[in-house]
């Protein structure tokens, strides 16, 4: 669900705005598909491949009068994290591991911007003639500083970062 009943979903709504001539898209990932979070191996997945869809269709309808964006939120404060299956059952080995790395997310979630400051960058997205191909949206670390390091590491070090930031 987290991936094929999206596609299937833009999908209907890419054909429904072409036939109209215009539209806009506003694709709502992660910056999980960028920088992922321990222990939610598949939502990371998820998101990335949403992403990943989401440039594919920014490179195939160039000329198109439908636009796409790729809106990427870091932490919001939300009750995102209650719905979580937490349990260490799934993961026996790792017990003290995904306990720290809940914790880690718990207090950020904690200090993380409101939802409304994400409702804003979409109304701003839809007040734009030409919007940005993807949007981050949270605290300035997670949408600004951290992407941009990241890009430059090779991937162990990148890996490494993750778990200091997690504290595993």
């Amino acid at each position: 669900m987290l991936v094929f009943g999206h596609l299937q979903l833009l999908q209907l709504a890419l054909r429904a705005m072409q036939a109209r001539g215009e539209g806009l898209i506003i694709n709502v990932t992660s910056l999980a598909g960028r920088l992922p979070v321990p222990f939610m191996a598949a939502y990371n997945a998820a998101k990335a491949a949403m992403a990943s869809f989401t440039m594919s269709i920014q490179l195939e309808l160039p000329d198109s009068r439908v636009r796409i964006v790729d809106l990427q939120p870091g932490d919001i404060c939300t009750d995102f994290n209650d719905a979580v299956t937490k349990s260490d059952q799934l993961w026996p080995r790792y017990e003290a591991r995904l306990a720290k790395t809940w914790n880690t997310v718990e207090r950020n979630m904690k200090k993380a911007p409101k939802p409304d400051l994400v409702a804003r960058r979409v109304c701003e997205l839809i007040d734009q003639t030409n919007p940005p191909p993807r949007m981050t949206v949270g605290d300035g670390f997670q949408t600004q500083i951290a992407p941009l390091i990241f890009r430059f590491l090779p991937q162990r070090l990148r890996i490494w970062g993750l778990k200091r930031y997690y504290g595993i």
